[in-house]
């Protein structure tokens, strides 16, 4: 299997995106998603005109909804019966539009965005769980394909009526008719539809206008490590928490397990160049990524290449993983609170012994009160974002550590590395980490609850 490119023409991306090796070009599949009049047309347009500035084909796929519903349909006046028609005829429309301009940004020579005016996940927003997955099961889908592996990152502009209700308006959109209160419920179930794709970056109204459409526009630029102008730096920087414990699960608003497996690679100089592998998924049905982080010296910056990768180079690279490390099992919980969205790490056996009982929380922040990003319901220890002890290359490390991050008893450290090894006997796991049949991931989605 040939390596994952790292030329000069590469070296600056970031994100899982899709490198079409035909052409050698990066394709960046993007949805726009969140409430009425949260400013997704424009939010569009102005994207547009910015990588185009930076030389980058843009592709716009618009709302299928806003085609069907122009027709003369009239989402009030249906039964259940035609909902779920209606809604299963919008996801398979949308996905073969989506298709027509997924096949051309893929055949082209130049780097491509294909900006979706909402995505295939969309849909489950308005109808119940039971008849999402009869939708979804009627045409051999499944959630993590069509929320986690079908686009590289979603952006949810949150509507102008959930804080900046004295600019919420339907005029000028001739299907738009929801009052203040629908729209803030259409937000929030916009939103929970997309709760668990691994990059959603939740845009809010606490600025003006014109400073969420830069909000918008830095995390797209962000993602894919390109020229940001200074007008739009927002000092994005990711905090991590030390959890206590895990509280009972019906504190949470809604949120979506997943299990998670990462796997370090050997390097012939970890402190210039990091290489890892992640398995995510729920029911059986997973993703594929493959991380590299490269530091020339220490006082340069980190520059991390993502790439999502199938089964079978997943299975190719894990002959590849670093004998010092071991891998990393995990239960990851993402909700969206205050406007902000979470991943809440529980770290799982089979692990190293100092990993047992650690949880951490990952949000970001563009700067503020670090003490308002603290969700209430979560026994917070303190803020570990700096402390090395917490990295998790560091927390896979296959050594006798005298520390013991997660606080566990001290006979617990006295387990020697082979012992270690012995209880991850990774000859006894099958090549492709299969998660723990014990320990199924659930998933809450108030979309349907």
């Amino acid at each position: 299997m040939p390596p994952l490119n790292t030329s000069p023409k590469f070296a600056g991306v970031s994100g899982e995106m899709s490198i079409e090796e035909a052409n050698k070009h990066v394709v960046f599949k993007l949805v726009l998603t969140g409430g009425p009049c949260s400013g997704k047309t424009t939010g569009q347009a102005r994207l547009s005109s910015m990588l185009e500035m930076h030389g980058w084909k843009v592709y716009r796929v618009p709302e299928t909804a806003n085609v069907l519903l122009g027709g003369g349909v009239n989402f009030g006046e249906l039964n259940a019966e035609q909902v779920e028609s209606f809604q299963e005829n919008l996801l398979l429309t949308m996905m073969a539009i989506e298709k027509t301009f997924f096949e051309l940004a893929h055949m082209g020579n130049k780097n491509c965005i294909v900006i979706c005016d909402r995505g295939t996940m969309d849909p489950s927003a308005f109808v119940d769980r039971a008849t999402w997955n009869r939708i979804i099961r009627k045409h051999g889908l499944n959630d993590v394909d069509l929320r986690d592996n079908r686009y590289n990152q979603i952006l949810h502009l949150v509507s102008a009526a959930k804080g900046a209700e004295k600019y919420y308006t339907t005029a000028g959109h001739g299907t738009r008719k929801e009052t203040l209160e629908e729209a803030r419920e259409r937000d929030d179930k916009a939103s929970q539809a997309w709760v668990g794709h691994p990059y959603i970056e939740v845009i809010d109204n606490s600025t003006d206008f014109e400073g969420k459409m830069k909000r918008a526009l830095e995390c797209v630029c962000r993602k894919l490590r390109i020229p940001v102008d200074a007008r739009l730096q927002q000092n994005s920087r990711k905090i991590k928490f030390l959890v206590k414990s895990m509280p009972d699960e019906k504190v949470f608003p809604p949120f979506q397990d997943f299990e998670v497996i990462h796997d370090y690679l050997i390097s012939s100089d970890p402190q210039k160049l990091q290489m890892r592998l992640r398995k995510r998924g729920q029911n059986g049905h997973w993703s594929y990524t493959y991380t590299q982080r490269q530091r020339d010296s220490p006082d340069d910056q980190v520059i991390e290449i993502k790439r999502t990768i199938n089964h079978r180079d997943y299975a190719n690279y894990l002959a590849q993983r670093d004998p010092t490390r071991l891998a990393v099992f995990k239960r990851r919980r993402c909700f969206i609170w205050n406007m902000n969205s979470y991943q809440l790490d529980s770290y799982k056996q089979p692990c190293n012994p100092r990993c047992e009982g650690l949880i951490i929380l990952e949000v970001y922040t563009n700067g503020g009160d670090i003490e308002k990003l603290k969700p209430d319901f979560l026994d917070i220890v303190r803020d570990v974002s700096l402390d090395p002890e917490y990295s998790m290359y560091n927390l896979a490390k296959l050594d006798n550590s005298p520390s013991n991050v997660a606080q566990t008893p001290p006979n617990a450290l006295l387990m020697t590395s082979s012992i270690a090894n012995a209880n991850l006997n990774r000859n006894s796991l099958p090549q492709a980490h299969p998660a723990p049949t014990s320990n199924s991931p659930s998933k809450r989605n108030s979309a349907s609850s």
